[in-house]
This record gives C-alpha cells, structure tokens and sequence, in this order.
C-alpha cells in the first residue's frame, strides 16, 4: 500500500513539473475591448485607456487575457511569439519576439 501511494505520488509530481513548463505561442497583442479584431492603433489608445491587454493565438483565435500586461508593453497590435504559461485562464509571459512579416510560426528565439 505504502508503495502505491509513493508511485502515485511520484507521477503527481512529474505530472505537475511536465504541466508546469513554459510553452510557444505566435499571435497578435490586442486589447480586450478589440479581442481577435486585432487594430495596432486601436490596441495602443484601447490599453493606454485602461483596456485589458489581450494575447490572441493565431493557431484557435482564442483571445487570452495577459496575467502581466508590462511583458508585452510596446507591442501593442504587433505579430509576436510569446513563451509562458497559462495559469488561472490567463497567459504569464516570460519572453516575447517580434515575428518577421509573412511568418506564422517560428520556433527560434
């Protein structure tokens, strides 16, 4: 019994390190107000009003909200790639790229 419960707690942990890696995503920053109609100029005037910043994945359309906006200040409207996690339904960015024109997918930094 002791045994079971030490491999069950075993894979509860390698579950959660494996869950808990930063991943990729390419998208546009947008504000919440906007969402997947993505305006760079809209977006700039939108969050510097107070608007939500928003990441929106180029793969779904999802629109995520961003858990802390000043990873991504300055790129308003802007193609990026973006490493991080989703936690609690929003995106906690930890590196940000500008994406070359006509690139959908770029799995360098």
């Amino acid at each position: 019994m002791k045994r079971i419960f030490a491999i069950s707690a075993l894979i509860v942990l390698l579950a959660t390190a494996v869950l808990a890696k930063d991943q990729r995503w390419t998208g546009y920053v947008s504000d919440a107000k906007c969402g997947a109609k993505v305006d760079a100029a809209c977006a700039k005037k939108c969050i510097e009003a107070g608007e939500k910043m928003v990441f929106v994945n180029d793969g779904d359309k999802a629109v995520i909200p961003v858990a802390n906006p000043e990873a991504l200040k300055g790129h308003e409207g802007h193609h990026v790639m973006v490493e991080g996690r989703l936690e609690n339904n929003a995106l906690t960015v930890s590196k940000v790229k500008m994406m070359e024109a006509g690139k959908v997918n770029d799995a360098t930094y």
